[in-house]
């Protein structure tokens, strides 16, 4: 017989994985809090007071500040060797690659200004710990990548011959990469810009000079 019984619906139930958005988020707040205050410094509760929430929600999308960290800086340096290692495959002269990899490197601390930040300041007392080792490894390649862009400028004369290698690699590093205390996104100069110049001073320096006739 017919009935007036209305079929029931089962809802569907809420997804219990957190939301990427939301995670990136609370990854770009967490990376914010650790530049300013360090990472020591730096409490759950104080990255969940910024992102405006509970420090017991926070744990819903992370099991400690210290996984936190590692995704920032995971992502920053997974990102910077994808540019890196296209330069690097790129087969370009060692001219072009040292500029290309201060222009790479410029965009980076555009995206990842924090993150920049806290691998200055923190990376030599994370990297011996277990969790932390890729950072020593990623300043290893880092290194190798610049020194031998530079011997292959010296070896070709692009660059001079008396040029301090180790040096060099030391001044342009740290000249690029403190940028990142005072640069902000959205600024009066693109990174494309601010690479330029730098270029400019660094390779006036460097670059074989003409002999006058």
């Amino acid at each position: 017989m017919p009935t007036n019984k209305k079929p029931q619906v089962t809802a569907p139930k809420k997804s219990t994985a957190p939301a990427p958005q939301r995670r990136r988020e609370l990854l770009d707040t967490a990376a914010e809090v650790f530049a300013e205050q360090g990472y020591n410094a730096t409490t759950v509760r104080k990255i969940a007071d910024h992102a405006g929430m509970l420090a017991g929600s926070l744990y819903y999308h992370f099991d400690s500040k210290e996984s936190m960290l590692e995704e920032i800086l995971r992502s920053f340096l997974d990102e910077l060797w994808d540019g890196y290692d296209a330069v690097l495959d790129a087969g370009l002269g060692p001219r072009e690659t040292l500029e290309a990899l201060v222009t790479e490197s410029f965009r980076e601390i555009d995206r990842h200004r924090a993150a920049v930040a806290i691998y200055q300041k923190e990376s030599k007392q994370l990297a011996p710990q277990e969790r932390f080792a890729f950072l020593a490894e990623s300043q290893r390649k880092f290194q190798k990548a610049w020194l031998s862009t530079l011997e292959r400028g010296v070896a070709a004369r692009v660059f001079r011959a008396d040029l301090d290698v180790r040096l060099t690699y030391r001044f342009v590093r740290d000249t690029v990469w403190v940028a990142a205390s005072w640069y902000r996104p959205g600024g009066q100069h693109s990174p494309e810009e601010i690479a330029r110049q730098y270029l400019s001073m660094v390779l006036d320096g460097i670059a074989v000079r003409e002999e006058p006739l």
